[in-house]
């Protein structure tokens, strides 16, 4: 109740400063910030709380975890998810706390409601064991890929709708186009850079393309400090891309075989990234290139890690980093919508390693023609890659269509003599959904206010 006795609503204000002072400056009060991606978190979470209750623990094979560490490949998947991909996305200079924040939330939420669509399309019931953890990790980690190319310009609601349904057309590729749980699947891919890297990125980059480039793009860059705390994350993601390959495969000379083709994919793609990175940049080492093309060999190696030779590992990877150094340096495509440069790091090397796995029978006829078929391949690479489009183009309608509704109050623009524009949270930066310290890095415009 107010001193003068009468009752007001209460209302959570907008805390992002520039649409505060959009507001005062035209005499109006800014409206309510909408509290519908607290509500519908939560109301997914009970739903997943809810499916659980009719799962059983599958422990079958219990007694051979530790054999076969699949605990372990476990921990340094969910490793490269929180602290990789994470940090890995803090290079936007105002966006840390989204970059983090959010890629635990999408990790959390990914991993309940992929075990539950998997389980169910898979195996045609909820079960539960390591394995299933491990895909659940795998599956967002294409989610995570596309958040890259979406990340600050997104809101918290919007992004929950992606994970959502993105893990649901991600499940449905891999389970009945790319048939991974039947006898014989369509594709080989022990790596996921089909199944995941591919779909991830042009899933993402459609939904980029409908979303458009942002207005405001003041604070899409790094600094000094948000380039080394990306770098953490670019050693995060190094150090275990091998568990990432190999965990999935049985323990045996084919898992072994994986995990040291990938490092050596990983050596190679690093050394060509470096030094290609200072020829084309003039003479300086390029943050950008160091930051994300130094991994294009472990996205390219995994559909064929268990399949070649270190020699054939090393010109993959070499390749690789080649194709994303130059990417990032001259950004042929998808630059002006794509934020993290997901089409360089995943979505070129993806399909170059998809095209080498249709090719390897040629060059690795006794060990690869046994269980690739290049025909079956091709159409898994081609496949996937128009799921993904088509997919991803309908999630970014749906985005639009959610971000109309959160910001509906920008329709009343024209008549308070205000640019709609100034009345959305900024993008890129963090104060338009996290509580922030005063000493966040500001726009231009931010700052002038």
């Amino acid at each position: 109740m107010s001193v003068d006795g009468s009752h007001h609503m209460t209302m959570l204000p907008t805390k992002d400063p520039q649409v505060s002072m959009a507001y005062q400056n035209a005499g109006a009060q800014p409206p309510p910030k909408s509290l519908a991606f607290g509500m519908v978190t939560l109301m997914v979470q009970l739903v997943m709380v809810g499916v659980l209750y009719d799962s059983k623990l599958d422990l079958k094979e219990a007694a051979d975890t530790d054999k076969s560490s699949i605990y372990n490949y476990y921990v340094g998947v969910a490793l490269m998810m929180f602290v990789g991909f994470g940090y890995l996305m803090t290079f936007l200079k105002a966006y840390g706390l989204g970059a983090v924040g959010f890629t635990m939330l999408i990790t959390c939420m990914g991993v309940e409601w992929s075990m539950i669509l998997e389980s169910y399309m898979g195996k045609g019931a909820f079960t539960i064991d390591f394995m299933s953890l491990l895909n659940a990790n795998f599956a967002v980690a294409a989610v995570l890929i596309s958040f890259g190319g979406l990340i600050g310009k997104i809101s918290p609601l919007q992004i929950v709708v992606v994970t959502l349904s993105e893990l649901a057309c991600y499940c449905a590729n891999k389970v009945y186009f790319l048939k991974q749980y039947d006898s014989s699947p369509l594709i080989a891919d022990c790596g996921g850079t089909i199944i995941i890297h591919v779909f991830g990125a042009y899933f993402g980059l459609a939904a980029c393309k409908v979303l458009g480039p942002p207005v405001k793009d003041k604070l899409n860059a790094a600094n000094y400090t948000s380039d080394l705390f990306s770098l953490i994350g670019t050693v995060f993601l190094w150090l275990f891309w091998p568990s990432f390959v190999a965990g999935g495969l049985p323990s045996g000379p084919g898992q072994t075989t994986a995990l040291i083709n990938t490092v050596f994919a990983l050596l190679a793609s690093t050394v060509v990234t470096f030094g290609l990175t200072q020829i084309m940049e003039g003479g300086k080492i390029s943050t950008v290139p160091i930051q994300n093309a130094t991994l294009a060999g472990g996205v390219s190696i995994g559909a064929v890690a268990n399949l070649v030779d270190p020699f054939g590992a090393c010109v993959i990877g070499g390749i690789a980093g080649m194709l994303s150094t130059w990417g990032f340096i001259t950004s042929p495509m998808f630059g002006s919508v794509d934020t993290c440069g997901i089409h360089n790091l995943h979505g070129m090397p993806g399909l170059f390693g998809g095209i080498v796995s249709v090719l390897l029978p040629h060059f690795y006829k006794t060990k690869a023609a046994s269980v690739i078929t290049p025909h079956d391949q091709l159409v898994g690479l081609a496949g996937t890659l128009t799921i993904a489009l088509i997919s991803g183009a309908m999630c970014g309608f749906v985005l639009r269509s959610v971000d109309a509704a959160e910001n509906s109050a920008t329709g009343r623009a024209s008549v308070l003599g205000m640019n709609p524009e100034d009345m959305k949270p900024e993008p890129f930066s963090d104060a338009a959904h996290w509580e922030c310290a005063e000493d966040r890095p500001k726009s231009q415009a931010t700052l002038m206010i």
